[in-house]
C-alpha cells in the first residue's frame, strides 16, 4: 500500500493528530531527514517538519532534495504540503485557505532538480499542472464540508527569503499574476513532480503582503494566525487523509515516463 506524506510549514508541527506514531530518520544521497510515521484510518502517513522540529532551518537552507528523495524512498505517492502565505489578492483574506495551482519562481540559490547529468540524464519535467488537480479536488470538497473559506486555485510567488518582500516587489508580483507569496514551495513542488509523486499545497493566508497590509510585517503575526488556524487545519488534514485513495493512479505518477521514470 502506498503512503501519504504531510509536509508541515510554519506553525504546523503537531503529528499527534495521528494514531500509532514513531519517530525515525533516513539517510539519503543528499543528507539525512527526520520524520514521524503514523497511521490514521488504516493508512500509513509520514509527517515531515519542513523547518525542523524546532523551526531552526530557514527557507533558503531547507534540504528540499533530501526531503523529497527520502519520502519517495519511504513509499510516499501523495504529498499534502502546508504553507503560510501573505496575500496579494484582496479576495484572499487572512484566515482563508488557498489551494495553489500555479507558481512564480523568484528563488536564487536553490538546487531545483534531481537531473544534473552524470548518473541521471538531463531531463525537463513538465509543470503544466504542478499541483495535483485530483488532490486539490479532494481538499476543496473536504474544506467546504467543514465550512472553511477555500479558494481552489491561486498563483504562489516563491521568494528566496528569509527577509520579507518589499512593497515594490509585491506590486511587481501582483502585476505578473501572483496572488500569494511565501518562501518554501519551490523547489519542493518541482522536485516532487520529478519524483513522480502527486503533490498539492494548502496555503494558509496569515496576512496581507507588504504595501497591502496597513502595518509592518512580523514573523510573530504569521505564527499567531497559524495558531488560530491550527485546529481548522488539523481537522482538514484528517478528513483529507480519509478521502485519499492510496491505490489511485494519477498523471503525476508518470511525469517522467519520457525519461524511463524516476529511479531512486
Amino acid at each position: 500500500m502506498s503512503a501519504i506524506a504531510i509536509i508541515g510549514g510554519t506553525g504546523v508541527y503537531d503529528p499527534n493528530m495521528f494514531e500509532t506514531m514513531t519517530e525515525s530518520s533516513l539517510m539519503t544521497p543528499y543528507g539525512e531527514i527526520h520524520y514521524v510515521c503514523g497511521t490514521y484510518e488504516g493508512k500509513t502517513v509520514y509527517f515531515l517538519a519542513r523547518h525542523g522540529r524546532d523551526h531552526s532551518i530557514p527557507p533558503h537552507k531547507i534540504n528540499y532534495r533530501a526531503n523529497i528523495w527520502g519520502l519517495k524512498k519511504l513509499g510516499v505517492k501523495y504529498i499534502v504540503s502546508t504553507t503560510a502565505v501573505g496575500s496579494l489578492d484582496q479576495n484572499f483574506g487572512p484566515g482563508h485557505f488557498v489551494l495553489t495551482d500555479q507558481f512564480l519562481d523568484f528563488t536564487k540559490n536553490r538546487v531545483n532538480t534531481f537531473y544534473e547529468g552524470g548518473d541521471r540524464p538531463v531531463a525537463h519535467v513538465d509543470v503544466t499542472e504542478p499541483y495535483s488537480p485530483e488532490l486539490r479536488g479532494i481538499v476543496e470538497s473536504v474544506a467546504k464540508s467543514l465550512g472553511l473559506t477555500v479558494h481552489n486555485g491561486g498563483t504562489y510567488v516563491c521568494t528566496e527569503g528569509p527577509r520579507f518582500e518589499s512593497p515594490a516587489e509585491i506590486r511587481m508580483y501582483a502585476m505578473l499574476g501572483g496572488q500569494t507569496v511565501g518562501m518554501t514551495n519551490v523547489p519542493e513542488v518541482t522536485l516532487a513532480n520529478e519524483a513522480e509523486m502527486a503533490y498539492m499545497t494548502i496555503s494558509m493566508v496569515t496576512n496581507y503582503a507588504a504595501g497591502i497590509s496597513e502595518s509592518a510585517l512580523t514573523h510573530g503575526e504569521v505564527v499567531d494566525m497559524m495558531k488560530e488556524m491550527a485546529e481548522q487545519l488539523q481537522a482538514l488534514v484528517k478528513e483529507v487523509i480519509k478521502g485519499i485513495d492510496v491505490n489511485a493512479d494519477y498523471p503525476a505518477h508518470h511525469r517522467m515516463s519520457e525519461y524511463g521514470g524516476f529511479q531512486l
